[in-house]
């Protein structure tokens, strides 16, 4: 599918994903990448991308420029930060996981959220695959943490998020327009 290696994910509207790549393109080289490169897949909607900027940059950056300009980000809905790109196998998932993990506290909780795309695998298998290698607790509503499986056909990418490291454009065009 890819012949990228990605470390973002964009989502846009179904037959947008030219504008949505073309301005995710735009944008990365706005914030400082000169070489962004970014791939639309055979999924509607999704857009793949590698940047060499900090994916948490990236994220924070978007949200000033959405504050100050929101009418620069028109096409992407959501900016996911992908943290590691491997095969969409359980055990390249797993071990994916455990190399995060290190970045939560023992006392912090989180919650497994798995988009997948074009692949056998069940939510519930990779779940509960990953589940009984982090040893955290677990709490659905409102985790410290979200282990994040975004699986695209043969590729998957995995992110430990805290909740507000998602790009929602929606959501900070309405958050900034309260701000005046």
């Amino acid at each position: 599918m890819t012949a990228i290696k990605f470390n973002i994910i964009a989502s846009t509207f179904k037959y947008g994903e030219e504008d949505a790549q073309e301005e995710l393109l735009g944008l990365l080289e706005l914030l400082g990448d000169h070489q962004p490169d970014a791939e639309i897949t055979n999924i509607n909607g999704i857009v793949v991308a590698y940047t060499n900027l900090g994916l948490f940059q990236v994220i924070d950056s978007l949200r000033r420029l959405v504050k100050n300009e929101p009418w620069q980000v028109r096409y992407i809905l959501r900016l996911i930060p992908i943290e590691l790109m491997v095969r969409t196998k359980l055990e390249d998932i797993a071990i994916a996981v455990k190399i995060l993990t290190p970045k939560m506290h023992p006392q912090d909780t989180f919650r497994i959220t798995v988009e997948k795309r074009h692949t056998v695998l069940t939510p519930a298998d990779i779940i509960a695959t990953l589940a009984s290698k982090i040893d955290n607790r677990v709490k659905l509503k409102n985790p410290d943490w979200i282990v994040l499986v975004e699986i695209i056909g043969a590729f998957a990418g995995v992110s430990i998020l805290r909740p507000n490291q998602i790009f929602r454009s929606v959501i900070e065009k309405r958050n900034s327009s309260k701000s005046y």
